[in-house]
């Protein structure tokens, strides 16, 4: 049987938690910080997971 290949573009976007779980960047975090708030910068810091069914396709194109 052949070796899974990981998707780079999923390695990339995606990271494995120590626990399992799979998080993602937020968007609107890449530039423009200065009319942003400070409140809306501090949620954007927060990495979320990954819903069940998006979690599910993920770990197959990590490879896991």
């Amino acid at each position: 049987m052949a070796k899974l290949k990981t998707s780079k573009t999923a390695a990339k976007r995606f990271k494995i938690t120590g626990t399992g779980k799979i998080t993602r960047r937020r968007a609107y975090n890449n530039h423009m910080f200065l009319h942003k708030s400070g409140s809306q910068k501090r949620r954007l810091e927060q990495e979320p997971e990954l819903k069940p069914g998006e979690a599910k396709r993920v770990k197959k194109l990590l490879g896991k």
